[in-house]
């Protein structure tokens, strides 16, 4: 569970309850949160027990920038959860974590965030933080400009 909060209205004694808006948390959950500068952003995100590991959500939008193209789209599905950002130029617009136990339910929720974003994937080149097996990265082809990794 995440939340991203606009550097300027961020208040660390107050991560917990903006978390809790979004989310429910337990008493003993432990919350952190990061900086996204390139942003302008605070990622807000509870702590798994056993790890002081950030969501996989936050590798993503750091390395969001090395997308070359002025529609950046970067995913990461590992364990049945798609990780996915999209930005336009430097401004990102969606970044979200969906349950995707399978590659077709990956697809779907990319397909969903790109439409409701009103982008063309035709003209898209999307990236992932790791290889695609090669027919995941034909299924991609079928839509997207191109499939890279980054």
């Amino acid at each position: 569970m995440f939340t991203l909060v606009p550097v300027n209205f961020f208040d660390p004694e107050s991560a917990r309850q903006a978390l809790q808006e979004v989310a429910p948390l337990a008493e003993t959950d432990r919350i952190g949160y990061r900086q996204l500068p390139r942003y302008g952003a605070v990622l807000i995100y509870d702590i798994p027990s056993g790890t002081d590991v950030p969501p996989g959500i936050f590798d993503i939008l750091e390395r969001l920038h090395e997308c070359t193209e002025y529609n950046k789209v970067l995913c990461s599905w590992r364990g049945g959860v798609l990780s996915l950002a999209i930005a336009q130029g430097k401004s990102l617009l969606l970044a979200n974590e969906y349950a995707a136990p399978d590659f077709t339910t990956a697809q779907y929720y990319i397909f969903f965030a790109m439409k409701s974003l009103q982008l063309n994937p035709e003209v898209t080149t999307i990236s992932f933080l790791h290889s695609l097996a090669e027919e995941e990265q034909m299924a991609l082809y079928r839509y997207f400009k191109a499939v890279e990794t980054v």
